[in-house]
């Protein structure tokens, strides 16, 4: 498993991810009466915020996408 995240995309997935998480605990948020949507932004922010961490994503792999600057050969 290669890393095929960059610095960029790994801290704009990190925000975005943290943003969304959190986000579903504000009770003055839209999100607030809706559990399903809490539920699917929870879920989403956390295989963002996931795959920020591991510098992986595999949907990029399935893509043949890589936006990280060090390519690793097999």
């Amino acid at each position: 498993m290669h890393p095929n995240l960059g610095s960029a995309d790994r801290i704009l997935r990190a925000i975005i991810g943290l943003a969304l998480i959190v986000g579903t605990f504000i009770p003055s948020m839209p999100l607030a009466g809706a559990t399903v949507l809490q539920a699917i932004a929870f879920t989403v922010g956390l295989i963002l915020l996931l795959t920020a961490l591991v510098r992986f994503c595999p949907l990029y792999r399935l893509m043949g996408v890589s936006t990280c600057k060090v390519q690793f050969h097999d």
